[in-house]
C-alpha cells in the first residue's frame, strides 16, 4: 500500500496515488447521482482507484466488479476494494473493456470515461491513456462494450464534458442506447454547465429527464445544494 495519506469518506477510505484517475468531483458526483436499486448488479468501465464501485456499495448494489486497462490503477482498486466492508462483493480486473468477458449481463453500468479528442497530450503515457479519448477507448468502443454487457432493462450513467456529449450521443445512438435522464453541471453560480451526467438505455422516451447542479458560490463555497447532496458520503 502506498505511504500518500488515505482520502476519508464517512464508510470507507481509499488510496488513489498510484491510479491514472484520482478521486476527484466528476466522479463523485456521477456515483451519487445514480440511480441504484439492492438487486443491481453493476460494471464499473474504467475504475481507476475504485471510487465508483465503493459508493455503489454505500448505497446498497448487490455487487460491483471494476474494470481497468491499466495494471496499477486495477491493483490499486483490490487494495481499495479488500480493506472495505464490501469486499466480498467487489471485484476489480485489469482488462481490455473492448475484449472483456462476461457470464452475465449488468444491470447499471458507470464510467467516468476518457474524453479529450485530438487535443494536446502530455508525455505520461498512462495519464494520456486515462483522459484521451483517441488513445485506448473512444466513445464507440465504449458504447458498444455497454450495449453488449448492459441487461436489456439496464442502465448506463457517464459523466462527460458537455461539449463532449455530443459526439457521444451520437455513439450510442448508433448501437441504440437512448438518452433518459441528465444532470448539467455548473462549476460556478452564474456560468454555463461544464459537465453533465448522461443515463442511458435501450428503450427510447420523449420525456427526459432534466436537472441542473451547481457546485460553488460565487464567493468560492461550496452551495447548499453540493453539501446537501453529497454529506451522506463527505466526512462532516
Amino acid at each position: 500500500m502506498s505511504d500518500q495519506r488515505p482520502f476519508h469518506f464517512k464508510h470507507f477510505s481509499l488510496y488513489h496515488h498510484r491510479s491514472t484517475m484520482k478521486v476527484g468531483t466528476d466522479a463523485v458526483l456521477l456515483g451519487r447521482w445514480v440511480k441504484t436499486k439492492p438487486t443491481d448488479s453493476c460494471l464499473d468501465i474504467g475504475t481507476g482507484c475504485g471510487i465508483l464501485p465503493l459508493m455503489l456499495m454505500q448505497k446498497g448494489v448487490s455487487r460491483v466488479v471494476g474494470i481497468d486497462l491499466d495494471e496499477a490503477s486495477a491493483a490499486e482498486a483490490t487494495e481499495n476494494f479488500m480493506a472495505s466492508q464490501w469486499r466480498d462483493s467487489l471485484q476489480a480486473i485489469c482488462a481490455d473493456i473492448k475484449t472483456f468477458q462476461s457470464d452475465q449481463r449488468f444491470d447499471l453500468i458507470v464510467s467516468n470515461p476518457p474524453f479529450f479528442i485530438n487535443s494536446f497530450k502530455c508525455e505520461a503515457d498512462r495519464k494520456n491513456q486515462a483522459r484521451h479519448t483517441d488513445i485506448s477507448l473512444t466513445f464507440s468502443d465504449l458504447c458498444e462494450a455497454a450495449s453488449r454487457l448492459l441487461q436489456n432493462d439496464g442502465r448506463f450513467a457517464v459523466v462527460l464534458p458537455v461539449t463532449e456529449s455530443v459526439a457521444f450521443l451520437k455513439a450510442a445512438d448508433d448501437v441504440e442506447l437512448h438518452l433518459q435522464k441528465t444532470m448539467e453541471i455548473i462549476p460556478v453560480e452564474g456560468k454555463e454547465p461544464n459537465r453533465v451526467n448522461m443515463e442511458l438505455g435501450f428503450r427510447p422516451t420523449e420525456n427526459i429527464v432534466k436537472e441542473t447542479f451547481t457546485i460553488r458560490q460565487l464567493n468560492g463555497c461550496f452551495t447548499s445544494q453540493y453539501n446537501k447532496f453529497l454529506k451522506d458520503f463527505y466526512l462532516g
